[in-house]
């Protein structure tokens, strides 16, 4: 085994300049999942990707329809009496707004530095082709340790709405033995990181309506209540002074974080300092109580992700609004469901809006948090990779963002997953200017190889 793994590395390293050319070809199609404009650059994104599966020797490759983006499937199950591992990731993206902040075109893949840049490199083609570069370094060498089968969806980056009923359709398919889900990341490039927990999500949309149409504000400003006004009022009452979430009922649920949790997470290199650094803020903020790494993965949170209203033009429109509209979500912890905090989220508009204006509310899908054993073989051989590859053992984190689909696997396949990833927090994930650090991203491959050859 020693042999093959070796050769596997070596392989590894001889070829980083063709597993970055791949890379660079995937990350060229816009597969933009938020539009059906994008559509065409999703199926053609999907066959890259089965295509790919097929040259690696997969088995069984398929792209099989959802009620929405296809998945694409694939397996191999030349390994008796071994382990059988899922591998998840998803080929869509997220939308490449402003466009304007962009420093290079955010579908060619640009080499600055030490970083490839482009939508996708880090969330998470880069993630998946990690995987799949690694895999190609084992098989060119010798044969696989380990069973595999994928599950590669188009459609996280919006909550993964028709995946649930695909995982339920499809169970006896999908059995394995843990998932590998690498849609994480690692706290620094000298910080090898397995995450353990992963927030849920909800989303809304909140309208509020005021006259028929746009008004003069000469003529009725002082008369007529500016919607854009009640909404600012009704969104800046959605936290205390205490920075905490005022809808109602919004903390019955929350599981508190344990004592000696709170201990490990503040052992972690995540200080204010260094979220200074990272966001260019010029002070933290949130819940009191709470430390900011606690905040950020441990404690539920409500965000006003995008307002609109009125004329946003060049010079001076003098109106008065007749709507004003904002995209809202909140990162929930365990025990929070996405269907309470909608019904949360209308008791408070139900009691604090004013009868000047009139409002609509939104939902769009959600997901639930999760928590994943670290106790498992499989986190254990993948704590084991990153030792030998960083030379120093793994920091265990909650993550704040979302990955919907390892509560589906946790429920619908009784299965547990092991999240890593290679993105940093400088990556700008969902930002302008995206990008992969190639050393991290060639180290996170030769880790992969070590962590097949650990079973």
């Amino acid at each position: 085994m020693n042999e093959h793994l070796n050769a596997a590395l070596a392989y590894a390293r001889e070829h980083e300049s063709e597993f970055l050319e791949t890379l660079k070809e995937v990350v060229a199609f816009a597969s933009i999942s938020t539009a059906e404009e994008f559509r065409p650059e999703i199926e053609k994104t999907a066959e890259w990707v089965a295509k790919r599966l097929k040259a690696l020797g997969m088995e069984r490759v398929a792209i099989m329809p959802t009620a929405g983006h296809p998945v694409v499937y694939g397996e191999w199950l030349g390994a008796p009496n071994q382990p059988t591992m899922l591998i998840y990731g998803h080929y869509d993206v997220q939308p490449v707004d402003p466009l304007e902040l962009w420093e290079t075109e955010p579908f060619v893949a640009t080499v600055r530095g030490e970083n490839l840049y482009a939508r996708g490199t880090s969330d998470m083609k880069g993630q998946v082709m990690a995987c799949l570069s690694a895999i190609e370094a084992v098989i060119k060498t010798g044969s696989l340790p380990i069973n595999l089968k994928f599950l590669i969806e188009g459609e996280e980056e919006i909550g993964s709405p028709s995946l649930p009923a695909w995982i339920e359709a499809n169970k006896a398919l999908l059995q394995a033995d843990f998932c590998l889900n690498p849609d994480a990341g690692m706290l620094g490039k000298d910080y090898p990181t397995i995450t353990y927990g992963l927030r849920g999500l909800a989303s809304f949309e909140l309208t509020v309506f005021g006259p028929r149409q746009d008004l003069h504000s000469g003529v009725f400003g002082g008369a007529v209540h500016n919607p854009a006004k009640a909404l600012a009022e009704l969104l800046a009452g959605m936290h205390d002074e205490n920075n905490r979430i005022t809808l109602p009922g919004f903390y019955e649920t929350v599981r508190p974080l344990a004592d000696d949790e709170r201990v490990k997470l503040a052992a972690l290199p995540v200080t204010d300092d260094f979220l200074k650094q990272q966001t260019g803020v010029p002070q933290v903020w949130g819940e009191a109580g709470y430390s900011s790494v606690e905040r950020a993965g441990g404690r539920p949170t409500l965000e006003i992700n995008g307002m609109i209203s009125g004329f946003t033009g060049a010079g001076q429109k003098t109106i008065i609004p007749s709507k004003a509209m904002a995209k809202i979500t909140c990162r929930l912890v365990l025990d929070q469901q996405p269907e309470q905090i909608y019904a949360q989220f209308q008791r408070y508009l139900e009691e604090k809006a004013p009868a000047t204006i009139r409002w609509e509310l939104k939902m769009y899908d959600g997901s639930a948090a999760s928590i994943s054993n670290i106790e498992q073989p499989a986190v254990k051989a993948l704590a084991q990779a990153m030792q030998t590859v960083w030379g120093k053992a793994p920091l265990y984190k909650r993550e704040g963002g979302s990955v919907p689909v390892v509560g589906m696997v946790q429920s619908s396949l009784d299965m547990e997953s092991v999240l890593t990833g290679f993105g940093l927090p400088d990556d700008n994930l969902h930002a302008p200017n995206e990008k992969m650090h190639l050393p991290t991203w060639h180290l996170g491959i030769e880790m992969l190889i070590q962590f097949l050859f650990n079973f």
